[in-house]
Order: structure tokens, then C-alpha cells, then sequence
């Protein structure tokens, strides 16, 4: 991946419906190439899909929570039977396995405090959890989904 590829990956994370001809002209190449480029990116998999982002406060699951969980059953077992069950729950928009006094941070969007006790209340009732802790989000200072995207020199 190269300096161009680089430039075509942030001018697409920063608009995916981007036209070729426009892409083209801002990394200095022609159409065909710069086509080529962004359909070889797609095909090593360094671009994984291409969608809309959607405004939670408009959908009305402006609510952001931070869920922590800690389980006392560190067994594959216990381990997908959490997988399957935060999988089926769409207000779980990230789950992380993580390393420290947490096991797994999940962030879900809801509409309010009464739609997350309903999250809670299916958490802990499909699934043996050793601890769970929330936190709500008072303010978003940043958000993105654009990742950066440095040479591997860097």
C-alpha cells in the first residue's frame, strides 16, 4: 500500500459515495487506475464495507452506555453463549474482550434509562454474569469511524 492508496483510504472514510472521477483528481491519477486501486483495496479486504451512518439521536437511541462486565466463568462454553446472546441484541452496537479488572466492554445505544434497564434485565437473565457496571455518557466530544492510516515505517 502506498502514499496514493493511503489518500484514496481517507478520502474514502470521509465520504464512501465519493464519484472515481473526484477521487481520481484529488490522488493525481486517472479514473481507470484510481478505480482499480479502491477495487484492489476491496479485494484485500483493507476496505471491509461501505455504509451509511445514521444519527442516533435521530433514530432515537441517542443514549450512550458503557457497560462493563466481569464473569467468573473463563471457559469457551460460557465465552459463546455471551457471544450468541449480545449478537442478538441490537442496541449492542461493540463488545470487547478485554484485559484487566473488566472482561468485556460493551457500548449500547438506547433511548433513555428505562430502555437500557430492559438491556440490563435481558443481560443478566440470559447469561450468568459475575459483575456488570454502567456508566452513561453525559457528552460525545469525539467520534469517528475514519481509522487513521499511516505507512508502516511510522
Amino acid at each position: 500500500m502506498d502514499q496514493i492508496d493511503r489518500r484514496l483510504l481517507e478520502l474514502l472514510q470521509r465520504d464512501a459515495t465519493t464519484p472515481v472521477a473526484e477521487l481520481a483528481q484529488q490522488v493525481n491519477l486517472s479514473q481507470t487506475p484510481c478505480w482499480k486501486r479502491v477495487q484492489r483495496l476491496k479485494e484485500n479486504g483493507v476496505i471491509r464495507s461501505q455504509v451509511a451512518l445514521c444519527d442516533a439521536r435521530k433514530l432515537g437511541v441517542g443514549t450512550t452506555v458503557f457497560v462493563s462486565v466481569r464473569t467468573n466463568q473463563h471457559n469457551e462454553a460460557w465465552a459463546q453463549q455471551f457471544t450468541d446472546m449480545v449478537s442478538t441484541i441490537p442496541e449492542v452496537v461493540e463488545v470487547y474482550r478485554m484485559s484487566g479488572e473488566t472482561d468485556y466492554l460493551l457500548r449500547v445505544v438506547v433511548s433513555d434509562i428505562d430502555d437500557y434497564d430492559r438491556i440490563y434485565k435481558r443481560l443478566i437473565r440470559d447469561v450468568p454474569l459475575h459483575d456488570v457496571s454502567s456508566s452513561f455518557a453525559m457528552e460525545q466530544i469525539k467520534y469517528s469511524t475514519a481509522l487513521p492510516v499511516r505507512s508502516l515505517e511510522e
